[in-house]
Order: C-alpha cells, then structure tokens, then sequence
C-alpha cells in the first residue's frame, strides 16, 4: 500500500510542477497554458486517491481540515484553469486575475502541504 500511496505523491507533485512551472514560465504575459489544466486535473485525482488510501495506512493521522481546505482550493484551481484554457482555445485574451488565481492558489496549496503540521 505504501508503494502505490509514494507514487500518488510523486504524481501529486508532478501536477503542482505543471501548475507552478507554467505559471512562472509565463508570469511577464500571464496566461493559462492547456498543461496547467491538465496538472490541476492529475492534482485533483492524485490527491483524492490518497485521501481514499489514508485510512488503509498503519501510521496515518491525517488532518481531514487540512485535507479539506487543500480539496476546495484544488477544485478552485481546476476551474480557472479550465476557463482559461477554454478562453486560450477560442483565442480570447486571458485576465491577469485569471492566469496569477491559477499559479497563485496552487502556490498557496502547496504552501498548505509543506507549512501546515
């Protein structure tokens, strides 16, 4: 169980790179690439996947708040990722408030994972 939980990590942080990378990327002319998408996405699975592993593991006292906190964000991040990958696709101009709320949030999420014991 461990080995599958450490690989959902590993995938979970994969997501916040493609959030965060792309975001910092594009921060002169901020935008909300198709990538970003996709990493909030793997983000949302990975992490519910773990919440549903929690209770199977030996040592595990998780932090439902905290968890919950993270979930709502995660969904946040998935939404404006999705309107402004949609906005990209037709070739509409993408907000400044739109593409910092996507890397922003995942920023603090991640902010959340690490800082928060």
């Amino acid at each position: 169980m461990s080995i599958l939980f450490s690989i959902l990590v590993f995938l979970h942080i994969v997501g916040a790179a493609m959030i965060v990378g792309y975001w910092i990327a594009t921060i002169k002319t901020p935008t909300v690439h198709p990538r970003q998408r996709d990493g909030a996405f793997l983000q949302l699975l990975t992490g519910i996947a773990m919440m549903g592993l929690l209770p199977l593991m030996p040592d595990a006292h998780p932090n439902y708040f905290k968890l919950g906190i993270k979930f709502a964000i995660g969904v946040a991040v998935a939404v404006l990722a999705v309107i402004g990958s949609r906005k990209v696709k037709k070739g509409e101009p993408v907000s400044t408030g739109l593409a910092h709320g996507v890397g922003g949030l995942a920023l603090v999420n991640i902010a959340i994972a690490t800082l928060w014991n």
